[in-house]
């Protein structure tokens, strides 16, 4: 018997991050700017599949600003 802990639809910022194809402290970004709804629990924050998968299909990453040597 499988025990449901109501996570699991639910995936990590980290895993948000596999599927965007970028950094996690861009999903992080995107979560405090509102653009991408997530819930916190126990200091972690959960971003719904579903939710997720409507948001990769209408995301294109901009690629970000080109280093330069000082």
């Amino acid at each position: 018997m499988s025990e449901d802990n109501g996570f699991e639809n639910y995936v990590t910022v980290a895993d948000a991050a596999k599927r965007l194809n970028i950094h996690p402290e861009s999903v992080r970004r995107l979560i405090r700017a509102g653009k991408l709804p997530a819930r916190k629990f126990a200091n972690t924050w959960l971003v719904d599949r579903g939710t997720l998968e409507q948001f990769a299909s209408n995301y294109d990453p901009r690629p970000g600003r080109k280093a330069t040597l000082l």
